[in-house]
């Protein structure tokens, strides 16, 4: 798995997790959903993300691009 792989799947697991919580547990977990989304706005702006730093620091192979 490549880190661009990686933060697909970490955000994707983050958004539903809260979504989740958000219907079943407290409406207040959105708000995780929707700093998450700002977040990712961020990251395309500044392409700073200490998730994909710390894949990196695992080890995961990064990729050009998606194939």
């Amino acid at each position: 798995m490549s880190v661009e792989r990686a933060i697909l799947l970490v955000v994707g697991v983050v958004v539903l997790g809260s979504l989740l919580l958000g219907i079943y547990q407290s409406p207040l977990w959105f708000w995780v959903t929707g700093l998450m989304g700002l977040h990712l706005i961020q990251a395309s702006f500044t392409g700073m993300c200490p998730v994909v730093r710390l894949l990196k620091t695992m080890g995961l192979p990064q990729r050009p691009g998606f194939t």
